[in-house]
């Protein structure tokens, strides 16, 4: 993962060059300030910044995951997909129930380390998402059609209903699931690690 340095009298400046010298957009770098010297009498003002491509940061994570993988004795093919232009990395193992974990519990892991390291590297949070056989995919398809069902028996009966504990991912699942719903609510309720989605009737 190539790092570039430019400098400038502003940072608008340093990257102002940036984006000429990689013929990119601000939005597609990955941008780090390094350097801050205030200008005085007889000095003029320095700014230095290092700079990443999106694209050679969404490279190297897959190359770090392969790698990764690799060491922990898993065989894998890894497919890139943009998810609402979150870049979604697909692997597909020789051991995906393994790698998968009790109720997701490894993937969470695996997805934090990746996370971890790619914010030592570059110094920013970059958002990417980590999947397993597109289990991740399924299970929020599997906790929104939950919500949509649960919803609907409330509506009818007028009775709130209580669903499992779930984690703070598997709640704001279901809190968007149902976010336009005209006749129902969401409200997490309890402690963790076991805080619930409560689905309410609204008043007529």
């Amino acid at each position: 993962m190539e790092k570039h340095k430019y400098t400038g009298k502003t940072k608008e400046d340093a990257i102002l060059t940036a984006t000429i010298d990689l013929q990119e957009t601000e939005d597609n770098l990955i941008i780090k300030e390094t350097l801050n010297e205030k200008g005085g009498l007889f000095k003029s003002p320095k700014i230095e910044i290092e700079v990443i491509e999106r694209r050679e940061v969404i490279k190297y994570i897959k190359e770090y995951l392969i790698k990764l993988l690799k060491n922990l004795g898993f065989s894998a093919n890894i497919e890139i997909k943009n998810k609402e232009e979150i870049p979604t990395y697909i692997i597909y193992s020789d051991n995906d129930a393994l790698l998968i974990g009790k109720n997701g519990k490894n993937l969470k892991a695996l997805s934090i380390v990746a996370s971890q390291h790619i914010l030592k590297e570059t110094g920013r949070n970059f958002k990417f998402i980590i999947d397993i056989n597109s289990y991740k995919e399924k299970h929020e398809k599997s906790i929104e059609s939950l919500a949509k069902k649960v919803a609907r028996e409330v509506a009818s009966t007028k009775i709130a209903a209580k669903l499992d504990s779930m984690n703070s991912y598997e709640r704001r699942i279901v809190h968007n699931a149902l976010t336009n719903n005209k006749k129902v609510y969401t409200e997490s309720e309890g402690e963790e690690p076991n805080r619930y989605v409560v689905i309410k009737p609204k008043e007529d």
